[in-house]
């Protein structure tokens, strides 16, 4: 294998927002694992980056580049299906991997533009297609609790600590623990990368995975995973934190994905379910989206933030770089780098100014690089 590169839709649409020209789908979450990096586990090799036009100059903490081209021989995995297997060995003579007869994966053929194309000897591997952001609810539904039932190297919890369950369900990989956390493992695993930190006060309720340097700082938490560098607070249930973003206050966030730099302000509420109990629409460009899901929260952008005591609808999306206040209720959509809800919109130098402030408080700095990644988003959402 040259090379392995995960293939991005050519234009992932209304199904993907907040994260179409914002984040490649490899960075988002199916359950405790980024897409790229379940296919790094099923492979057991490193990716060397991403083909993905939507997410040109596209630079994070730790994702591989954004690249304009593919050599011959390279082997291309799709960035919307999350291989639910590890350590995939390839048969004599394949060429590709199949889900349900579907082309996940393959090899690029000499001389042919990158695709996934339907020629030559296959494998049928399991996992799960996502087709469109919400998908990756369903995705933590089906692929977290094995995750935390395969998390291995824990040690023993501190005194004080009281797990309902088996004990052996708790992996602790040098997490800080206080005295009264509740651990409830009697339906999954729970699983605290290094270097999470979880308060007295709280309640996690598996299946649940804390990545590495995550504060939960106090209240309920389950069915969810809490990615790195996160502060959690207050409710939270069947939620997907991608990365380094900011609930440190009580509040209500259920089947929700909470994208990288996000804040909720105190008191931020999501509703996951009509008053119907009927089926929830996203809506996004002017689209409507048939989710087909009768609890689905709010979908919230990379960067984007929410004032005290903000009310979330059902099925609410929050573009990235948006600020959320000032509106008794809060649209279905709100578009990316809104600064309130009444039509202003928050230019290229605020959106900068604001991340170069946010970003130190994790210990990430806003190289020129980043700032010219953050710019390029900017630009293809203007």
């Amino acid at each position: 294998m040259t090379a392995f590169l995960l293939l991005e839709p050519e234009s992932p649409g209304a199904a993907w927002a907040p994260w179409t020209g914002v984040r490649p789908l490899a960075e988002l979450r199916a359950g405790a694992w980024r897409i790229r990096e379940r296919w790094e586990r099923a492979l057991g090799v490193a990716a060397s980056g991403i083909l993905g036009a939507h997410v040109e100059a596209f630079v994070d903490v730790d994702a591989p580049r954004v690249l304009a081209a593919a050599p011959d021989g390279a082997f291309l995995a799709a960035s919307w299906f999350a291989p639910a297997a590890r350590d995939i060995t390839l048969g004599p003579g394949v060429r590709r991997l199949t889900h349900e007869g579907d082309t996940v994966a393959c090899i690029i053929a000499p001389g042919v533009a990158p695709c996934l194309d339907d020629e030559g000897p296959s494998q049928e591997i399991a996992g799960v297609r996502v087709s469109g952001a919400h998908d990756l609810l369903r995705a933590l539904e089906l692929l977290l609790g094995p995750d935390c039932a395969e998390a291995t190297g824990g040690v023993p919890l501190p005194a004080g600590t009281i797990v309902l369950g088996s004990a052996d369900r708790v992996v602790s990989q040098g997490a800080v623990v206080e005295p009264g956390v509740v651990f409830d493992v009697r339906n999954g695993g729970v699983v605290l990368e290094a270097g999470a930190e979880v308060r007295s006060g709280t309640r996690l309720e598996g299946p649940c995975w804390v990545g590495a340097g995550a504060r939960i700082v106090g209240g309920f938490v389950r069915g969810s995973v809490i990615g790195p560098r996160c502060v959690v607070r207050g409710e939270v249930s069947s939620s997907i934190f991608l990365g380094y973003a900011n609930k440190a206050h009580d509040g209500f966030v259920g089947h929700s994905i909470i994208g990288h730099w996000a804040n909720l302000g105190a008191g931020t509420t999501t509703s996951n379910l009509k008053n119907t109990y009927g089926p929830v629409r996203l809506e996004a460009d002017g689209l409507r989206i048939e989710t087909g899901r009768t609890l689905l929260g709010s979908l919230i952008g990379d960067h984007a933030k929410t004032a005290i005591g903000t009310m979330l609808p059902t099925g609410t999306i929050v573009g990235a770089g948006a600020n959320v206040f000032g509106a008794a209720s809060i649209p279905k959509h709100v578009p990316a780098f809104a600064w309130g809800c009444a039509g202003e919109r928050l230019s290229e130098e605020g959106f900068l100014r604001i991340a170069g402030r946010v970003l130190p408080r994790r210990e990430v700095d806003l190289t020129p690089e980043r700032a010219a990644s953050l710019s390029a988003t900017y630009r293809r959402l203007a």
